[in-house]
């Protein structure tokens, strides 16, 4: 399983849109490099600012 996914690929697992996901990074400060997002940096940093892991399915 990747860890590091585009903001759409991210968007999918978190059950967020594009553009939240986005968002979120530019909020919560985690990087997006080379068009990539490390997927547990920012679950992680979701989980910190009180918002819920999203479901694993």
């Amino acid at each position: 399983m990747p860890n590091h996914l585009t903001p759409t690929e991210l968007a999918r697992e978190a059950n967020l849109d594009r553009r939240d996901v986005i968002s979120k990074c530019m909020e919560m400060g985690v990087p997006i490099f080379q068009g990539r997002i490390d997927k547990s940096l920012f679950l992680t940093s979701l989980e910190a600012e009180g918002q819920p892991e999203p479901a694993k399915a």
